[in-house]
């Protein structure tokens, strides 16, 4: 089955109007030809689109179906004119970003902030593993990636890795672990801790330090989501190895401390970005909002 792309443009003025006659008067066609495409489309699809009353012209249920069909494939033309042609559309635009299942919460909605107060953008956030975000990456499926590591670049996919921030990474508690008044790294045997996946950057800088100095704190937890290990940090069974930005409301509140600052460890984030002849718009500008944010500071 062929699909003619003029005939669905044909289809939705005639579902709009609901009458033969004005529909061809808006297309600048005759009446006659109209029903022609019409037909033409109808025995394409194998079912008819329209009953036909003394009232006039009243949707099928295939019609129904069919015009929901007609309407994302006429709105999706118009949107490859307009970004062929580097034209902003007047209508809503939508920003899809994959974000690494182990990134701060507190840094996207950072990062995208600018984008979620704009009435006009929808932002579709998609969270996993960097190497299944890379591949929707690579097949369209988003615009950008966030990741606290950059991506290898090669040959096949060239990606841009921006370097968004770079924080300092802490342990944290609850205020009683402040009273302890633990020496990092030396008082650290048998101090329980909750730490990032051994696939993180820090966990691994973290785990040398460690090695280095012989002290073997008990692990009473292994958290590749940020957000759980915010959560159990607040439980006050252990101390949490985590950039500040993760539980920065938990600080300014209270509830949990700085105890420690780690200066030889620092996380990064990055936005990595495809080589593409025609870019979102959106993602340059929160990269540029975000770099010029950091400079600033």
């Amino acid at each position: 089955m062929f699909l003619n792309y003029h005939h669905l443009r044909y289809f939705r003025v005639i579902a709009r109007e609901l009458n033969l006659t004005r529909a061809a008067e808006k297309l600048n066609l005759s009446a006659p030809a109209l029903s022609v495409q019409l037909k033409q489309l109808e025995e394409s699809l194998g079912h008819p689109l329209f009953e036909r009353g003394r009232g006039g012209l009243t949707l099928t249920e295939a019609g129904r179906l069919a015009l929901d069909y007609a309407e994302t494939i006429g709105r999706a033309g118009e949107e490859l004119v307009d970004v062929m042609q580097n034209r902003q559309r007047g209508g809503r635009r939508v920003l899809r970003v994959g974000a690494v299942a182990t990134l701060s919460r507190n840094f996207q909605l950072d990062f995208l902030r600018p984008a979620l107060h704009r009435a006009e953008v929808e932002v579709v956030i998609r969270s996993g593993a960097l190497r299944e975000l890379l591949a929707a990456l690579h097949s369209h499926e988003v615009d950008l990636v966030l990741s606290n590591q950059p991506a290898r670049r090669d040959a096949e996919r060239p990606w841009h890795s921006h370097l968004l921030a770079e924080q300092p990474v802490s342990l944290v508690g609850v205020p009683a672990w402040k009273k302890r008044k633990l020496r990092f790294p030396d008082d650290f045997r048998d101090v329980p801790v909750i730490l990032p996946s051994m696939e993180s950057n820090t966990r691994a800088a973290f785990d040398r330090l460690l090695s280095a100095a012989g002290a073997h704190p008990r692990i009473m937890a292994e958290v590749d989501d940020m957000a759980m290990l915010r959560l159990l940090a607040r439980e006050g069974e252990g101390l949490a190895l985590v950039p500040p930005v993760v539980v920065r409301d938990e600080i300014e509140t209270g509830v949990l401390v700085e105890t420690h600052r780690i200066a030889q460890i620092r996380e990064t984030f990055y936005a990595i970005t495809p080589s593409r002849r025609f870019p979102n718009p959106l993602v340059g500008e929160l990269v540029q909002g975000m770099a010029g944010k950091e400079k600033g500071k």
